[in-house]
């Protein structure tokens, strides 16, 4: 009887690897499937947004207490300012001062976006940056992808993950961002953002 149970045991176990192999199989990690959010309103969008989490690219200097402030310029375009500490030389601890510009594309929901440290040291680009999905009252997720494979997967991209409470989302949207990461095949690759007040008096004076 112990033999069969353990039979049994190993069958469903072998089920159940096939099973989400072959869900991964059947799943397009391909950038050009990845679906963004409909109708994305930058209007609706505006005003402070503070990062709980964040996919790392190679080379992106802000570390944690990141809050970014998103507004409508003089050009009738999305920028935002963004604060957040970085370390330098590996042991040099400040708060940091980004911009950015945000072009519009044939999708509403996808920008070009340009990006400027306010001091030399600090890091520049201009990537593709898409907002995937938000409900513009409490989160967000953001995604790049900064180089493709041959087979069209993305081979270095960043993601974060915003809410415009600093202290967390409510359980209801932590399941929709969880199910965006798989859908961006960017689970478990998140790590936490920590707000521990570092940069406050950097974001009053800035935001």
């Amino acid at each position: 009887m112990a033999h069969a149970r353990g039979l049994l045991s190993w069958l469903v176990l072998v089920a159940v690897v096939l099973l989400d192999n072959r869900c991964q199989a059947e799943r397009d990690c391909r950038v050009s499937s990845f679906k963004v959010q409909p109708n994305f309103d930058p209007n609706q969008y505006t005003g402070v947004w503070y990062a709980m989490a964040k996919k790392d690219p190679e080379g992106l200097f802000l570390q944690d207490n990141i809050v970014a402030n998103f507004f409508i310029n003089e050009q009738g375009k999305m920028a935002a300012r963004a604060v957040g500490r970085v370390r330098l030389f590996g042991h040099w601890d400040l708060c940091a001062d980004m911009s950015g510009s945000f072009n519009e594309t044939e999708d509403s929901a996808k920008f070009r976006m340009k990006y400027w440290g306010v001091a030399a040291y600090l890091d520049r680009g201009n990537d593709d940056h898409w907002i995937v999905a938000t409900d513009y009252q409490t989160y967000a997720l953001h995604y790049s992808c900064r180089a493709l494979n041959e087979d069209g997967t993305c081979a270095d991209s960043y993601s974060f993950v915003f809410s415009r409470d600093p202290h967390g989302l409510p359980p209801e949207a932590q399941k929709i961002i969880r199910q965006k990461q798989k859908e961006l095949c960017l689970e478990r690759q998140y790590r936490t953002i920590v707000h521990n007040g570092y940069c406050d008096s950097t974001i009053y004076g800035t935001i």
